[in-house]
């Protein structure tokens, strides 16, 4: 797991992950898709866990994956950098909305998205459309959606 600072592109956030088969596989989706990956800790899980190490298979190897040891941290770090979160609550259609290319796309917890305090920092909030029954879409398949949207509209893919 290697962090290059110099990176160009989009980068895919995840906050305080916790099924560890799903970001296992938006872990093999950032690799093969040339995305840096950003996990906001505590995890709900160990990365030695064998649910995680089934399906990372050797993805990790290319992948690009840099920890925060909390929320705080995240955002100092972000300073000035533009934030996107992926929300059912969000207002904007992702297809409706100009990508940039350092844009960091932020996903909440699968079991419970993000805290209300994290919504209030982010002023880009944007949401996958869905027919009015569904509640929402696995994570590992919204990130897939949005980065390659993101990657079509920067035309890295």
């Amino acid at each position: 797991m290697t962090h290059n600072s110099t990176f160009l592109g989009p980068k895919i956030a995840l906050y305080e992950p916790d099924i560890p088969q799903n970001t296992a596989a938006i872990i093999r989706t950032c690799a093969c898709l040339g995305a840096r990956l950003e996990i906001i800790e505590p995890c709900g899980f160990l990365l030695s866990d064998k649910r995680f190490k089934r399906v990372i298979m050797d993805y990790l190897d290319y992948s690009q994956i840099k920890f925060y040891q909390s929320s705080e941290k995240f955002f100092e770090a972000k300073d000035k950098q533009r934030i996107v979160l992926m929300t059912t609550k969000g207002s904007t259609n992702y297809t409706k909305f100009k990508f940039k290319s350092d844009d960091t796309i932020l996903f909440g917890r699968e079991s419970a998205g993000v805290p209300k305090k994290v919504h209030e920092l982010i002023q880009n909030r944007l949401k996958i459309p869905m027919k009015n029954q569904a509640r929402s879409l696995n994570i590992a398949s919204s990130v897939a959606i949005v980065l390659a949207e993101s990657l079509r509209q920067i035309k890295l893919i």
